[in-house]
């Protein structure tokens, strides 16, 4: 386990923009409590992250249309 800071940091700020579409102040105004229940229905507690074919489901059936209707 690496101590850096940084590039996990930036790993998991990037998790929560594209996950879950947070903006960065949104993360780095999160707690850590706050970021595992919102990624809870991503990741479980001890579990593997979701994978291609989840993340590929759940795309289809939540679609990103960018706020344009």
């Amino acid at each position: 386990m690496s101590l850096a800071f940084g590039p996990g940091a930036a790993r998991l700020a990037g998790a929560a923009q594209v996950l879950l579409g947070w903006r960065p102040g949104a993360f780095w105004d999160a707690t850590p409590a706050e970021m595992a229940v919102a990624l809870g229905g991503v990741v479980e507690a001890g579990g593997e992250p979701a994978d291609r074919a989840t993340l590929g489901a759940l795309l289809a059936k939540f679609p990103d249309d960018g706020g344009m209707k």
